[in-house]
């Protein structure tokens, strides 16, 4: 079957780790289902695995990706929850959580195998191409926002950086919930683009925000940590679930403290905040943005675009 994966590491080149051809079949184990993808997206974990972060020699070649929508063996249209190993199911109580492409081979291909567990429902008013930008990226902000920040409406929300999956889908999922949504980026285009979805405000990094804000949502790290730090207020929170600028060099603890910020980290999201996120969207009518589509064979464009940072929404790749 056709599949993107990691033949090598290249830390400083990812790009050139990255080989799209024949891969075997998924193999038949008991309690899991292999899923005909139709469309899959791509995320900057997909990167990381291309620099060697996460993954072991031994365990190359791997398929990519950790996001996908499809169909089962009986006819059952699917979204992947990928977060495997965190209940037990498929993998036994003992197996810590992984997402596809760390242990078990990815999404970026024809077919994958996924728990049966972890397979959710596609609502018949997502397209496959819609539902395969939610499971990362768009449980990330779901849960960001709602489950870890307990962000309610009429709350200040600052989200650091614009045009990623993560912000995008913080950005519309916090204006349908009444969020006041404000949004930092280098780009004046982002910025623009973000007020367009519904941010109440746009701003240069490390600009002043117009008030303190209720949560922070934090996925660069040390380029942004101390305006993070210095925005939020007394009592706040900031979530973190990446940094993608590297760790932040100084905690800043002395204002934490003094100012009891709570600092709260997510990975992805449970089952249960999946199919909230999922009702979410068929209530109120939010789509995920798409940047770009095309087809698994161009899968080296897609991860180029993104690897530029010239994307605002998801890439999708469709077989």
């Amino acid at each position: 079957m056709l599949a993107a994966y990691a033949a090598r590491f290249a830390p400083h080149d990812p790009l050139s780790a990255l080989e799209v051809g024949d891969r075997p079949e998924p193999e038949a184990r008991e309690h899991w289902s292999t899923i005909e993808v139709r469309a899959a997206s791509i995320n900057h974990h997909d990167l990381w695995s291309l620099r060697g972060v996460g993954l072991r020699e031994k365990q190359l070649p791997m398929i990519l990706g950790t996001d996908a929508a499809g169909v089962t063996a009986d006819g059952r249209e699917v979204v992947v929850h990928g977060v495997i190993g965190a209940t037990g199911h498929g993998v036994g109580p003992t197996e810590t959580r992984s997402m596809p492409s760390e242990r078990y081979p990815g999404t970026l291909a024809e077919r994958v195998a996924m728990p049966t567990w972890n397979l959710v429902d596609k609502p018949a008013e997502l397209s496959f191409a819609e539902a395969a930008c939610l499971p990362t990226a768009w449980l990330t902000a779901y849960r960001m926002l709602f489950t870890a920040g307990r962000a309610k409406p009429g709350n200040r929300v600052l989200v650091q950086g614009a045009g990623g999956g993560v912000s995008t889908a913080a950005v519309l999922l916090g204006a349908a919930a009444g969020l006041e949504v404000y949004v930092t980026s280098r780009d004046a285009a982002k910025r623009a683009r973000a007020i367009e979805l519904g941010a109440a405000g746009a701003f240069e990094p490390g600009g002043r925000l117009p008030a303190k804000v209720d949560v922070v949502l934090e996925t660069v790290g040390a380029a942004t940590w101390s305006h993070s730090v210095k925005s939020v207020r007394p009592g706040g929170t900031i979530v973190v679930a990446g940094a993608t600028s590297g760790d932040a060099s100084a905690a800043e603890l002395q204002r934490i403290f003094f100012l009891e910020i709570s600092v709260v980290g997510v990975t992805m999201g449970s089952k249960e905040d999946f199919e909230g996120l999922l009702n979410l969207l068929v209530r109120t009518g939010v789509r995920p943005l798409i940047d770009t589509e095309l087809p698994l064979a161009r899968a080296g464009e897609g991860l180029a675009r993104m690897h530029e940072g010239g994307q605002f929404g998801k890439i999708v790749l469709t077989v």
